[in-house]
């Protein structure tokens, strides 16, 4: 009975994971808006980053996560199948040609890979932050 216990437990929150990328999303509505160079690069970019990192720790942190690397993980590459998306279908509406990842698979791993990095990272973050607050 406590191994099932334990495997429910363990499920990935595809939930929470859609929710985290579709929030990501500020970054490149950001530049589409031209709230990023309003702001200035690279500190529009920077800030954008760490305000979605800290959400998504946050998050994760909250809901006391069971996987929060695989968590996030999957947000990283899920806001990055988002973004290649979007960017495929507005640059042609925004500039009158394909733009972005859509025009190479070289870009289209690279993205994918940044931000299952960037997943990677904010979850060893959550991980960190739950582990300090159960041993209280």
């Amino acid at each position: 009975m406590v191994m099932a216990t334990s495997h429910i437990n363990k499920r990935i929150n595809w939930k929470v994971i859609a929710i985290l990328s579709f929030i990501a999303l500020i970054r490149p509505f950001m530049s589409i808006l031209g709230i990023s160079e309003a702001i200035g690069q690279p500190t529009a970019s920077i800030a954008a980053t760490i305000i979605i990192s800290i959400v998504w720790i946050g998050a994760v942190v909250l809901r006391q996560e069971s996987q929060p690397i695989k968590t996030l993980i999957y947000a990283g590459i899920g806001y990055g199948i988002l973004a290649i998306v979007i960017s495929g279908i507005l640059s042609p509406i925004l500039t009158d040609h394909l733009q972005g990842p859509l025009t190479s698979p070289y870009a289209i791993v690279s993205v994918l890979i940044t931000n299952a990095v960037w997943g990677f990272l904010t979850g060893l973050f959550a991980c960190a932050v739950l582990k300090v607050k159960r041993n209280r």
